[in-house]
C-alpha cells in the first residue's frame, strides 16, 4: 500500500474517512493474479482488469442502460437511503453500481470465493468506506441473512437456480420493497417454468438442472408474494453481444411492493409471429 492518503464522506454517519491509496503497479499485479474477469472496472493510473472478450464491454454497458438506470430513474436518481443484497455479486460490478449511486450500504453474496476476492479488490481500490459495503460468500437458500434490505439485485440469479419459489421466499424474507431482476426466459406466451441444463454450470446454486420462467411466470410468481410487476422495455442502442435479448431470450423485471411502477416503460406483450420471422438479422447473427 502507498502512503497517499485520499478522503471520503460516510453517508450514513456524516463522518471523514481515511483511505489508503492502493499503488498501480500493485493493484495490476493483484489483477493479474486471477485468471479470468467477467467484468471491466478501470482506475486511476490507467489500471483496468482484462476482460477476454471485448464485445462484454457492450453488453455490460448496455445492460446499465436497459435496467439500471431505468432504476435510478424511478428511485428519483440515486439510492440514498437503500440497503442493497446483492445476489450472486460476482465482481462486485452491480454492487459498485449501487454504492457510486448513493445507496447507504450494500451486501454481495456469492458461492465463489474468488468472485468475492475480486470484489473485495476493487472496492478497496476504489476507496469504497469498508462501513458501506461487505462481500459474503454463501448459497443463497442456506445463508443467514440476519439483517434487513431494501432493494434486492437479482441480475442473472433466477435463471441459475432450481427452487424459484423459494428464492422469492428468501427476497420477500428479508423485507424488500423493491427488486430489480434480470433473467433468462422461456418463450412460452403462458405462466409456466422449463426445465434447462445449463451450457455452463460454474455459477450454479445447487444441482444442474435449472427452472427457466417464462415472462407470466416472473410476473405471477413475484405476484404470490406482494409484487407488482413491470418487464422493462427493451431500450437497447447496440445489440452486440446481447442476442438472447435481442430474441426474446432475456429481460429485466422491476418489482414493487408499494412504489407505483407506471412511469417505467414496458416491453410490449409477446408477439405470436417468431423472433427468426421478426427479426432476420438476429437469426443470421446466431
Amino acid at each position: 500500500m502507498a502512503g497517499v492518503q485520499v478522503t471520503a464522506t460516510d453517508s450514513t454517519a456524516s463522518r471523514r474517512v481515511a483511505f489508503a491509496a492502493v499503488d498501480p503497479k500493485d493493484l495490476q499485479a493483484r489483477i493479474a493474479e486471477f485468471p479470468r474477469w467477467h467484468y471491466a472496472f478501470e482506475f486511476e493510473g490507467g489500471v483496468s482488469t482484462p476482460v477476454a472478450d471485448g464485445i462484454m464491454l457492450n453488453r455490460h454497458a448496455q445492460r446499465r442502460r436497459y435496467f439500471f438506470e431505468p432504476l435510478l430513474a424511478l428511485m428519483g436518481g440515486s439510492l440514498r437511503g437503500q440497503r442493497v443484497l446483492d445476489l450472486g455479486c460476482n465482481a462486485g460490478f452491480w454492487s459498485l453500481n449501487a454504492v457510486e449511486a448513493g445507496a447507504d450500504f450494500v451486501l454481495g453474496l456469492d458461492a465463489q470465493q474468488s468472485y468475492l476476492d475480486q470484489a473485495s479488490l476493487v472496492f478497496e481500490a476504489k476507496g469504497i468506506d469498508a462501513a458501506r459495503f461487505r462481500f459474503e460468500r454463501g448459497n443463497v437458500f442456506e445463508h443467514d441473512f440476519a439483517e434487513g434490505f431494501d432493494l434486492i439485485l437479482c441480475l442473472g440469479l433466477l435463471d441459475h437456480v432450481h427452487k424459484p419459489v423459494e428464492l422469492f421466499e428468501v427476497m420477500s424474507g428479508v423485507g424488500a420493497e423493491l427488486l430489480l431482476i434480470d433473467t433468462a426466459i422461456s418463450r412460452a406466451r403462458s405462466s409456466l417454468f422449463e426445465l434447462s441444463s445449463p451450457y455452463s454450470t460454474r455459477d450454479m446454486v445447487g444441482p444442474p438442472l435449472v427452472l427457466v420462467p417464462s415472462r407470466s411466470a416472473v410476473v405471477e410468481l413475484a405476484s404470490q408474494f406482494g409484487f407488482k410487476t413491470v418487464a422493462l422495455e427493451l431500450n437497447i442502442s447496440d445489440y452486440s453481444g446481447m442476442g438472447d435479448y435481442r430474441r426474446g431470450r432475456r429481460l429485466a423485471f422491476v418489482c414493487s411492493k408499494s412504489l407505483p411502477l407506471d412511469r417505467l416503460a414496458a416491453e410490449k406483450d409477446q408477439s405470436i409471429v417468431p423472433w427468426w420471422v421478426r427479426d432476420p438479422r438476429a437469426l443470421r447473427a446466431v
